[in-house]
């Protein structure tokens, strides 16, 4: 009887200890979800913002105007800007340059501008490009926040602002204002930025090598939800031959590449 009584008391302390382990495991994982509830998840990059932080999005770098982040990165060559990113204000580059390749506005004008780099880099893209029979124009670069500005002002009273949206950035979040991109196209579709140019030999070209000279199509077909832009194969995006050639051999959008989505 002893034993009996003695084996039973055993018993319930080791089921005790284990509602408790897993009481304990429960609770745990509540806070571990918790503290994530307020984390911005940024691949090479994890923004973690405590509850208060949370309330206070100062701390996180958003701007309480906007509600957009504010990138701590405008001068890097990976610098990532959308719907939801946009550039420190009054950012502009410090090493722009005029690139050596054909185009199609006057000269002297910003819209001729890129950061050094990617201007050395697209000089290559267009001599490779017309050496294989490809004849590129390039139309439009740099863009101050003054420029993008008029520009989405003027697609908004134009178009409406839903429409606009869908292809214009509002000012701040341009890729343009990086001066790391670089709108292109050519005779086979009068010059415009139009998506037919995906359909000619010059976009199809761009599609195939782009990345060699470390360009992506920044806004590709059917990523739309994701970018948060329609299909411009016109827009060439500069990120390095590492990074450009990684997004092109896996179908990415730095969207995907960085962990999240517009």
């Amino acid at each position: 009887m002893k034993l009996l009584i003695t084996t039973t008391l055993i018993t319930l302390v080791f089921l005790n200890g284990c509602q408790q382990i897993q009481q304990d495991d429960t609770a745990k994982h509540a806070d571990m979800v918790s503290q994530k509830r307020g984390s911005v998840l940024i691949e090479k990059g994890i923004v973690e913002l405590s509850d208060e932080q949370d309330h206070d999005k100062n701390v996180a770098g958003i701007d309480p105007e906007t509600e957009l982040y504010v990138v701590d990165n405008p001068d890097s060559i990976e610098v990532y800007v959308n719907k939801q990113r946009r550039l420190p204000e009054g950012y502009e580059p410090d090493d722009l340059v005029e690139p050596d390749v054909e185009h199609l506005s006057q000269q002297g004008v910003n819209r001729r501008l890129l950061r050094q780099e990617a201007a050395e880099a697209l000089e290559l893209l267009f001599e490779q490009a017309d050496e294989q029979g490809i004849d590129l124009v390039a139309v439009s670069g740099y863009r101050s926040y003054e420029r993008q500005k008029t520009i989405y002002q003027s697609n908004v009273a134009n178009k409406g602002q839903e429409e606009a949206d869908r292809f214009s950035a509002q000012p701040g979040t341009s890729e343009h204002q990086t001066g790391l991109a670089m709108d292109v196209s050519a005779a086979s579709v009068s010059f415009l930025l139009d998506q037919a140019f995906d359909q000619t030999d010059e976009g199809s070209w761009l599609v195939e090598h782009a990345h060699q000279f470390g360009f992506v199509i920044r806004y590709p077909e059917g990523k739309t939800d994701i970018t948060g832009y329609e299909f411009e194969p016109w827009h060439l995006r500069y990120l390095g031959e590492e990074l450009a050639t990684h997004l092109y051999e896996e179908d990415l959008t730095l969207e995907e590449y960085f962990g999240y989505h517009y």
